[in-house]
């Protein structure tokens, strides 16, 4: 008599725990992203004491690229790009050398791990206690105001957080400040990565620790600045809330629809003051400016991915090159 063993079937149960988490991401994510998407289409006017309802293109024809919004959107989103270009086009060149610096096989610089933690620091404090910090060091009593005021750098009726570009200065700096470090341990993580014996051949035939970063390191590291690339995009194009806190300073811009902006307004605030309870209460009008600035944060997302992404050569060039070998 043939009895067969039954077996167990292992598989059905990854779905089972992989099934809390598309309950949570249909729920929390898809659902409020398509609600958006429905919601930037409801284009809302006061006719009167009543307010009409419309299905179609108006945020987009009215706010976003009209004359009802003032062109708030796109003063907001050139200041949300502009922050995020001052703080990540230094954080990323700073963070390669440091990485560099702390991982160098020649150079085996000491207490490497505590000047690691030390750069970190910054990131674990919450963002919101460094802008209370940063604002009250440089408002109009501010202590580091007081000081360069007295050294005769700045005139005494000025304030620094209301003179052109110093709050925009002062926001990107703190943003800097604030993710250089982590950006550091990503990219000493993915050098570390990358198989020592390259080093230590390049090594063997003379090379220099700048010839073994500019053609070993850096054409392998692409896959982590990619990561960044996209990720530190993602997150700058959403900042929020240290220039929140840093909105009371700055000069205020007038619009050609006669309303004005803060200039250090980024597109996220502009999404919540229409999302708030209140007189600029506009469900569709923040709904419009989300679905743009998604499609800013997706085009710019793909543009990096492709830019970092390794070129494939033709089957042409490929041939050519396989007979080259040959020969």
């Amino acid at each position: 008599m043939n009895t067969k063993k039954k077996t167990v079937e292992y598989g059905k149960y990854g779905y089972l725990f992989a099934l809390p988490f598309f309950i949570i991401f249909l729920i929390f994510q898809l659902y409020p992203l398509i609600q958006t998407f429905a919601d930037s289409l409801v284009f809302s006017k006061k006719n009167g004491r009543n307010v009409v309802n419309t299905i179609g293109l108006g945020n987009f024809t009215e706010y976003c690229f009209g004359q009802a919004g003032g062109g708030e959107l796109w003063h907001a989103l050139a200041v949300t790009v502009v922050l995020w270009l001052l703080n990540f086009v230094p954080q990323i060149i700073f963070s390669l050398f440091l990485a560099a610096w702390f991982t160098d096989v020649k150079y085996k610089l000491r207490a490497a791990g505590a000047y690691k933690v030390i750069m970190y620091m910054p990131n674990i404090i919450t963002a919101a206690t460094i802008a209370v910090l940063f604002y009250s060091l440089f408002n109009t009593n501010g202590s580091l105001t007081l000081i360069f005021k007295g050294l005769g750098f700045i005139e005494k009726n000025v304030d620094i957080l209301d003179a052109g570009w110093s709050s925009l200065l002062i926001i990107a700096f703190i943003q800097f400040w604030m993710w250089y470090g982590n950006t550091m341990i990503v990219m000493c993580a993915g050098i570390l990565g990358i198989n020592p014996a390259l080093y230590e051949a390049a090594e063997v035939d003379g090379a220099n620790s700048m010839q073994m970063f500019f053609q070993i390191t850096l054409p392998l590291l692409k896959p982590i600045i990619q990561f960044t690339l996209v990720t530190s995009a993602i997150g700058g194009l959403q900042m929020y809330d240290i220039p929140y806190l840093f909105n009371s300073g700055g000069p205020i811009v007038k619009l050609s629809n006669g309303t004005s902006i803060n200039s250090t307004t980024t597109v996220v605030m502009l999404i919540k003051k229409y999302v708030n309870n209140g007189p600029t209460q506009n469900y569709g009008r923040a709904a419009g400016y989300s679905v743009v600035l998604f499609v800013v944060t997706l085009t710019v997302s793909l543009l990096f991915y492709w830019l970092t992404s390794p070129k494939k050569e033709k089957p042409e060039k490929e041939a050519a090159a396989t007979v080259e070998k040959k020969k």
